[in-house]
C-alpha cells in the first residue's frame, strides 16, 4: 500500500476522532448563540434599521435550523453511529434531506440578499427609499425561503426514506446505479453551483461595486469639504456608511472563508463522477464540512465585535440572567 495513501488515511481517521468532540461542542455553542442573536435583534434596540434587522434575524434563524437539522440530527449521529443506530429504522431520511438542504440554501441566500440590500443602501440612493424597506425585506425573505424548499424537493425522490448514516456527501440510502448515474451527477453539480458557487460570485461582485462606490463618494465629499471649509472635518454620513461597510464585509468575508473549501471539494467531487479526475483527498472535504458548519455559529461573535449596541444588549441580558440565577439560588 503506497505511503501517501496511508498518510491520507491516518489524517482522515484523526479528523473523524476530532469530529466526535468538535460536533457536540459546536452544537452546544451554536444553538444558544443563535437563539441569543435572534432574541437581541428582534428587540430592535441595536441601532440598526428594521430592514437590516429583518435580514440578520432571518440569517440567524436559518443558521439555527442548520445547526439543529444538519449538525445535531445528521453529523452527530454519523460520528456516533453505534449509539444512534435507532435512526436506521426511522423512515424519514428523504424528508430530513429536503429540510436540511432547504435550511442550508436559505442561510446562504439570506447572506446574498443582505449583501444586495446593503449595496443598494450605500450605492443606489434613488432606489434605496423603494427597496430598503421592511415590506421588501419581508417579501425577499419569504421568497428565498419558498424557493429554497422548492429547489430541494427533488431530493425527496432521489433519496430513499432509509438512513444510511455514512460519512459521505449524502446520508440516506441510495442505489449505486442512481448515485453514479449521469443524471444524479448533473443534478448534484447544479445543486452545488446554485449553492454556494453563484452566491460566492454575487457576494464578491456586490462587495467590489460597494467598495468602488464608497471610495469614489469619499473622495468627492472630502474635496467638497476641503473647498468649503479649507480643512478636513468629521463626516457623520461617511461614518455611518463605514459602519455599514464593516458589518457587511465581515459577514461576507466570514461566509466566503468558511465555505470556500467545502464548495471547491463538492464541485470537484461531482466533476470526478463525470469522469474528470480532479478530486481532492477525503480529509480535505471533511475539513471543509467542519468549517462550513462553523459558519452557522460565528455571526453572533461578529455582531459582538462590530456593533456597540449589540454588545450592550448582550451584556444587559447576561447581567439580568446572572442576577435572576442568584435570586433563585437564594
Amino acid at each position: 500500500m503506497p505511503l501517501s495513501f496511508m498518510i491520507k488515511l491516518q489524517i482522515l481517521w484523526a479528523i473523524y476522532e476530532i469530529q466526535k468532540i468538535y460536533f457536540p461542542i459546536l452544537a452546544a455553542v451554536g444553538v444558544p448563540v443563535n437563539v441569543i442573536t435572534i432574541t437581541i435583534l428582534a428587540r430592535g434596540n441595536c441601532g440598526l434599521s428594521k430592514c437590516v434587522t429583518y435580514y440578520l434575524v432571518a440569517m440567524a434563524t436559518a443558521d439555527l435550523m442548520v445547526v439543529i437539522i444538519d449538525l445535531i440530527l445528521r453529523q452527530i449521529p454519523i460520528v456516533y453511529w453505534e449509539q444512534f443506530s435507532l435512526f436506521r429504522i426511522i423512515p424519514l431520511c428523504n424528508i430530513h434531506a429536503v429540510l436540511l438542504y432547504a435550511a442550508t440554501d436559505s442561510s446562504v441566500w439570506f447572506t446574498v440578499t443582505f449583501t444586495f440590500d446593503r449595496f443598494v443602501a450605500i450605492s443606489c440612493q434613488k432606489l434605496k427609499s423603494k427597496y430598503c424597506t421592511e415590506k421588501t425585506a419581508a417579501m425577499v425573505i419569504g421568497i428565498v425561503t419558498v424557493l429554497s424548499f422548492l429547489k430541494n424537493i427533488f431530493w425527496y425522490f432521489l433519496y430513499t426514506n432509509e438512513y444510511w448514516l455514512s460519512n459521505s456527501s449524502w446520508f440516506c440510502r441510495v442505489a449505486l446505479t442512481v448515485s453514479h448515474s449521469l443524471v444524479w451527477a448533473i443534478v448534484e453539480l447544479i445543486h452545488y453551483i446554485l449553492t454556494p458557487f453563484i452566491p460566492f460570485i454575487l457576494i464578491l461582485l456586490l462587495n467590489a461595486l460597494t467598495v468602488r462606490h464608497i471610495l469614489m463618494a469619499s473622495r468627492a465629499r472630502k474635496r467638497l469639504q476641503n473647498r468649503s471649509n479649507g480643512e478636513s472635518q468629521s463626516d457623520p454620513e461617511m461614518g455611518s456608511r463605514r459602519k455599514s461597510m464593516i458589518l457587511l464585509f465581515v459577514i461576507s468575508g466570514n461566509f466566503i472563508l468558511l465555505w470556500v473549501v467545502f464548495m471547491v471539494c463538492s464541485i470537484l467531487r461531482r466533476l470526478d463522477y463525470l469522469e474528470y479526475s480532479v478530486s481532492l483527498p477525503t480529509f480535505v472535504r471533511e475539513i471543509g464540512l467542519m468549517l462550513q458548519l462553523l459558519s452557522c455559529c460565528t455571526n453572533t461573535f461578529i455582531y459582538t465585535l462590530t456593533q456597540r449596541r449589540f454588545r450592550e444588549e448582550l451584556r444587559s441580558g447576561v447581567n439580568y440572567s446572572l442576577s435572576l440565577m442568584v435570586k433563585l439560588c437564594r
